[in-house]
Parts: C-alpha cells; sequence; structure tokens
C-alpha cells in the first residue's frame, strides 16, 4: 500500500506518526502540508492520506481543501494526540482519526478499512452513473462512459500479479466494439490501441457474449446487465482475462484481494458460488470447480451441472 505522510514544513524531519506506522511495510512517501499546491501531481498519489496533525493542529481542518484543490481524492486519516482529539470536527471531511499512540494492528486495520471504503465508494458511484446513463437518462448508452476513478488502486489488488495480463482474453477493444485491438486468445499484440488501466490491463474485455467494461464499471452477458459488486465484478475480470487456465484458491486471493488481505480462501468460494448465481443459467457452469485445486474459467462452456463439469485432479 502506498501511503502519502502530510505534516508540517518545518517538521518533515520528524518521525513518523504514528509511529507504529513505519514498522507496517508500506511505501511511505513524505511531504510538507505546504508543499501540497506545488507539489508534482505524481507525487500526491496514494492508496491512503495520512496528516500527522500532532505538532501542528492546522493541519488537520485544511488539509481535506489542500488536496480537494489538487484532485487527490484518497481517503484521509488525520493523526492526533490526546489533545487534539478534543477538537475533532466533521467539518474536516476526513475518512478517519488515530492517535499517535495507535499500535500497529490497529494501524493496520485503519488503512485497510479506509482504502477499502473509499474503493467501494468509488464503485457504487460509477456503477450508479454507468446505469443511470444506460437507462435512457442522457445520451446513448453507459459503455466506455466514465473516469476508471480508483481502478489504479482497485486493480492493483486484483491485478494478477505474477500473471500474463492479456493472456486468453478472446477480444479486447479500444471503443468498445469487440474486434481487432488489444490481444488475441493466446496474447499475441493485435493492431490498434486501447483503454488499459495503470496494470497493463485492459479495461473492456469481451470473450464470448460477455463483455466487461471497466471504464464504466459496467459487465453483461448477452445485453443484460450483471449487478455486481465491487470484488465480484474484479473476480469476473480476473478470469475473463484468463480462460481455461487453472488457478488454486490462493493465487486468486493474491489476484483479486491482494497481498495485504489476511482472510482465508473460503472467502473465494463464497463469492464464486455468488457470481455463479448472478451469472444464471447461461453462464453459471463456466466457472469449473477443479477439485484439490481451484477454479477454471471457459466461457464456451455450456450449461451442466457442476458435478459434470468438475475436473477430478
Amino acid at each position: 500500500m502506498r501511503i502519502l505522510h502530510i505534516c508540517p514544513t518545518d517538521r518533515l524531519d520528524a518521525p513518523v506518526a504514528p509511529e507504529s506506522l513505519q514498522y507496517l511495510g508500506h511505501h511511505i512517501d513524505r511531504i510538507g502540508a505546504e508543499a501540497v499546491p506545488t507539489a508534482d501531481r505524481a507525487a500526491l498519489d496514494a492508496d491512503v492520506v495520512v496528516a500527522d496533525a500532532c505538532l501542528d493542529l492546522s493541519v488537520a481542518p485544511r488539509i481535506a481543501e489542500l488536496l480537494a484543490a489538487r484532485r487527490v481524492r484518497a481517503p484521509i486519516i488525520v493523526v492526533l494526540g490526546e489533545g487534539g482529539l478534543a477538537t475533532a470536527s466533521a467539518k474536516w471531511n476526513v475518512s478517519d482519526l488515530i492517535l499517535t499512540t495507535a499500535g500497529p494492528a490497529e494501524v493496520e486495520a485503519r488503512l485497510r478499512v479506509a482504502r477499502d471504503r473509499h474503493l467501494e465508494s468509488e464503485w457504487s458511484a460509477a456503477h450508479t452513473s454507468a446505469h443511470g446513463l444506460s437507462s435512457g437518462r442522457g445520451v446513448g448508452s453507459a459503455r466506455g462512459v466514465g473516469s476508471g476513478r480508483g481502478t489504479g488502486a482497485a486493480w492493483g489488488a486484483g491485478s494478477g500479479r505474477g500473471l500474463s495480463p492479456a493472456v486468453g482474453t478472446r477480444g479486447i477493444t479500444g471503443g468498445g466494439f469487440a474486434g481487432r485491438s488489444g490481444a488475441n486468445r493466446t496474447g499475441e499484440a493485435l493492431d490498434g490501441e486501447g483503454p488499459w488501466n495503470a496494470d497493463g490491463e485492459p479495461m473492456i474485455v469481451v470473450t464470448g457474449t460477455l463483455r466487461i467494461d471497466e471504464t464504466a464499471f459496467t459487465a453483461d452477458l448477452g445485453g443484460r446487465s450483471l449487478d455486481l459488486t465491487y470484488r465480484e465484478f474484479a473476480l469476473l475480470k480476473f478470469f475473463a482475462l484468463h480462460p481455461e487456465r487453472v488457478f488454486t484458491r490462493d493465487e486468486i486471493l493474491l489476484a483479486v484481494w491482494g497481498d495485504d488481505y489476511f482472510g482465508g480462501t473460503r472467502t473465494v468460494d463464497v463469492h464464486v458460488r455468488r457470481l455463479r448465481a448472478k451469472l444464471g443459467k447461461d453462464l453459471e457452469n463456466a466457472i469449473h470447480t477443479v477439485r484439490n485445486v481451484g477454479y477454471r474459467f471457459s466461457a464456451d462452456s455450456v450449461t451442466e451441472s457442476e458435478d459434470e463439469e468438475d475436473v477430478k485432479a
């Protein structure tokens, strides 16, 4: 996780607050609050912003406005001392507050919760907007429309690290049309350019009658819109990018949930079951259970019973 640590400019040589943050293994970039308005925009990109207001309480009420002016939309956690906590206000417009004495477990939990809530919020907003446009209010379809805001971090946790991102995609398109842009089933590059996310993955994936559009956070099957949660969307896109490949539950967990997720592999089974239910009878068996191993995705599957489709190891 990338952390942007903001503190008073004249306190840049002070220890990181909360102190336990430095023991968590996250990438930390430090910058003075006064340098935010003029800093390079790329230097402000982060999964979570931690604002140290322990030594200068004036940082707390103005940090959200400073970052909003630079169009930084990452969640903000303000660090306070015991005395400063008494002045906390909802007007600060921050995601969370934490004491400088917080231990590593608490700091890690608050960082992950702030990041995940932000991603879910971004997902919901984009998904709602996309469905509103596609329902006829506005111009045409929502496909290909959307900012894709938040996907850098989102798909960083669900990018299939260590995997070939384009392998197995049948048609990756650049303008919302299945066809010749992107890569073919063997992962060979084709002519043309298309939208790609920060992890080098195509943002529009078409396989069979399934179309996944990360630019608008929409997925449809044969023209039927799929109402997916953020994590279900990430899981389906991962499968669609790697058809006919068998992945263990641990590999799926790492690719879709990220290496800082501490839950067990049982969550993969739960999400696969929910995803099958939403795909419906036309494609529910596209996600095959490979016994004693994990799962394999095949969009060419016909509807059969799960028992018939299980692959014995």
